[in-house]
């Protein structure tokens, strides 16, 4: 019970400054809540839909690539999806790796969003406790001018206490949302990281399809023609 009240009363002597801190604390725990879970399910949709797709892939069965993909609504089924759909249709890797690239553009930015708001939360959480302080001590300052002398001294050391509960809350709140955006940033990048790795992956499956391919139609070709074309 003590506890509760010693809390009620950092709140109180805190000032006005003190509830918009709290109210931006309260939305950064929201966008962190929000942004883990929704990076939880795609980092566990990814992982699934590559162990369906590695293999085949790796063996060269591109039709059923398209398939399994076809039928997934993960980010990166999206992404390997816009480089299978010119799989055979052309013949330079650059449009392919154009295409894939095209993807990552539209992938990404559903990856970062809303994450940068974390690193203005925590500046203003910082600010405003600032300007609480700030606030209090013109507020201290100017009550102390009108009382008597002997009590100046000790009316101004508890004002400025009090005033600096603003800038100890804004500093609190400040500090873990640092630390979560930067924990958030990591497993963004850790996700974009894998989708660059399979975008990457996929060119060198359908590059290794068509060397084999002209391989195989260099096979057919008789020795006297490539001794005549030579």
């Amino acid at each position: 019970m003590e506890f509760l009240y010693s809390i009620v009363k950092f709140f109180t002597a805190g000032g006005a400054f003190m509830i918009p801190i709290v109210l931006v604390g309260a939305v950064a725990v929201a966008i962190t809540i929000e942004r883990y879970v929704t990076l939880a399910i795609m980092a566990a949709r990814n992982r699934r839909t590559w162990t369906q797709v590695e293999t085949v892939l790796t063996s060269g069965e591109f039709d059923k690539a398209r398939e399994l993909m076809s039928k997934d609504d993960s980010s990166l089924a999206r992404l390997l999806n816009m480089g299978l759909a010119l799989e055979g249709a052309v013949r330079r890797r650059d449009d392919v790796e154009k295409a894939m690239q095209e993807g990552m553009m539209d992938v990404v930015p559903q990856l970062e969003k809303r994450t940068h708001y974390l690193a203005t939360a925590a500046n203003v959480a910082t600010l405003l406790g600032l300007l609480g302080t700030v606030n209090g001590l013109i507020h201290s300052f100017s009550a102390v001018a009108t009382v008597n002398p002997a009590e100046k001294a000790n009316l101004l050391a508890a004002s400025i206490s009090e005033a600096m509960n603003c800038t100890a809350l804004g500093l609190m709140t400040a500090v873990p949302i640092l630390i979560v955006h930067a924990f958030l940033q990591s497993k963004t990048t850790g996700l974009s990281d894998g989708l660059e790795t399979a975008a990457i992956r996929l060119l060198n499956a359908i590059a290794a399809r068509q060397a084999a391919r002209a391989q195989s139609r260099l096979e057919l070709v008789p020795p006297a023609q490539l001794a005549a074309s030579a």
